[in-house]
């Protein structure tokens, strides 16, 4: 029989900037491709969103996903797979963590910002629209 070895990895996960109007969809997405392969998400978070070097796939600019997760190190090419079959994704990268500490990977746990981003998002699309309604009313006076 097989021995399963669980090992610490990271994966950075690059978005079209698109899905800067989606952060919750982006975060779905990567916890379905991580569940699927059975892995133990240690920690997630929004990295950044920057310039690409190149276009990749019509795209200048890209959204940066940082995760840090547990998993049987025979099913981390699921993963892999799944990733690069993903539509949504540009471009991904998984390598072992064990230059990390479990509290070095526990320190980068981002989800809560990365919940009050999205939830700041959402509010302001509403805020724009009193604001365009203010000055309409302003324009007719």
């Amino acid at each position: 029989m097989a021995e399963t070895r669980i090992n610490a990895y990271e994966g950075m996960f690059l978005f079209p900037q698109t899905v800067s109007a989606d952060l919750q969809g982006a975060v779905d997405h990567i916890l379905e491709i991580l569940s699927k392969g059975g892995a133990e998400l240690i920690s997630l978070c929004k990295w950044d969103e920057r310039r690409l070097a190149y276009d990749i796939k019509g795209n200048k600019r890209g959204v940066y996903f940082l995760a840090y997760f547990k998993c049987d190190a025979q099913k981390l090419s699921l993963i892999e797979r799944d990733t690069r079959l993903s539509e949504k994704l540009l471009r991904s990268m998984m390598t072992r963590a064990d230059h990390l500490s479990a509290e070095q990977m526990l320190a980068m746990e981002g989800r809560q910002q990365l919940a009050d981003e999205i939830a700041l998002r959402k509010m302001q699309p509403a805020a724009a629209d009193a604001a365009g309604e203010q000055v309409e009313t302003a324009d007719a006076e």
